[in-house]
Parts: C-alpha cells; sequence; structure tokens
C-alpha cells in the first residue's frame, strides 16, 4: 500500500491528471462538505474536480502541500489515509485547507485503487496543521 500512496501523493503534487486518473476506481464515490453544504459525486466529477484544481495550480505556479495525518486498515484489502492538502502561492499557504478520508481498495496484488472518500472543505490551516 505504501508504494501506491507514494505514487498518488506524488501525481498530486505533479498536478498530473493522468498518472492520478489511474488510482481512482470507475466506481468511486465522495462526499464533501463546504461551508455546511453537502454534495456527493462520483467518478466523473472527481476528475473535473481535479482537473479544475490541476489548472489552478499551474496557472499560478503554486504547489500543493498535502500531509498525511494518519494511515488506518480498515480491512484486509481496504485502508483509509488521511490527509490534509492546501495551495501554496508564492511560498505562502492559503488559510484553508481540505481533510480527505480516502478509502483505498486493493484491486489485484499490488494495485490500490481509490474508492471512497469525504472531504472536509475550508478547514482553518492553523487547525490542521501536522505537528
Amino acid at each position: 500500500f505504501r508504494r501506491s500512496l507514494d505514487a498518488f501523493l506524488a501525481a498530486w503534487k505533479r498536478s498530473s491528471l493522468m498518472e492520478l486518473e489511474h488510482f481512482i476506481s470507475k466506481d468511486y464515490q465522495a462526499r464533501e462538505v463546504t461551508g455546511g453544504e453537502i454534495a456527493d459525486f462520483g467518478y466523473e466529477e472527481s476528475i473535473d474536480g481535479w482537473k479544475q484544481g490541476f489548472h489552478f495550480v499551474k496557472a499560478n505556479d503554486a504547489k500543493w502541500e498535502v500531509n498525511e495525518i494518519s494511515i488506518i486498515p480498515l480491512k484486509e484489502d481496504e485502508i483509509m489515509s488521511i490527509l490534509s492538502a492546501t495551495i501554496l502561492i508564492q511560498g505562502k499557504s492559503m488559510e484553508t485547507a481540505n481533510i480527505f478520508f480516502n478509502t483505498f481498495k486493493k484491486v489485484n496484488h499490488n494495485e490500490w485503487k481509490l474508492v471512497r472518500s469525504y472531504i472536509e472543505a475550508g478547514a482553518s490551516i492553523e487547525k490542521v496543521k501536522v505537528q
């Protein structure tokens, strides 16, 4: 799992949609909470969201700051990674971050796919700083 997660995070930090898509299951389901509003979405909407985020980062010559908070084995073939992510523009962090509760499922001997996410968007960056 560690190799797959590291590759997933590397693709994210490079803003490489082509690489990141490989890790997302076609059956992907997610829920995002932003300012108390709940949005449920699947694979296609997720890819569109990543595309917009990656475009923003590239257009602003920005960088992703993604921090691993925890890894939790759920089942023999499912692992949750809890991550926080924000964007650095000209070396300065945005004031908010998103917290991702990502569930990956093992689909063959060495391959893991992102199957579910719960995302808290717009969390105070000060509250989610990894110590």
